[in-house]
């Protein structure tokens, strides 16, 4: 319960939602959401369906994350995530604070999430 209050401290708060680095909502995430509710049934759930639409071979207990801004417990993509590995070499908590963005990496992210632009634009206006 303690690393859930770090995280949830560490994490860009805005209008109840818990933002990425990247942009994306982790407050939707069902890596995020089993995890903070110790949601054993929503994790196998999770595991089922991503192991099916990445090809991957996933348990219940690989579904696990309290967002990128914590080292302890996060999903196996948000680890090796080459954007969150960018920010923070940069000391960034969030890409929106970058002075490239948005940066290739981040187009070719919008690509595929276009809700994580609209977030990220949401906190560079609220500089």
């Amino acid at each position: 319960m303690e690393m859930f209050k770090i995280t949830y401290i560490i994490l860009i708060i805005m209008n109840d939602k818990k933002y990425g680095i990247c942009g994306i909502d982790c407050s939707k995430c069902p890596a995020y959401i089993a995890t903070i509710n110790d949601d054993n049934i929503l994790r196998e759930k999770t595991a089922k369906g991503w192991s099916k639409l990445y090809g991957l071979n996933l348990k219940p207990e690989d579904i696990n994350c309290l967002g990128c801004h914590n080292d302890k417990v996060l999903w196996r993509h948000c680890k090796e995530c080459d954007i969150r590995k960018c920010a923070l070499s940069k000391k960034l908590s969030s890409c929106a604070y970058c002075p490239y963005y948005p940066c290739n990496k981040l187009r070719k992210w919008f690509d595929e999430v276009p809700e994580a632009k609209e977030n990220l634009n949401k906190l560079r206006n609220k500089k």
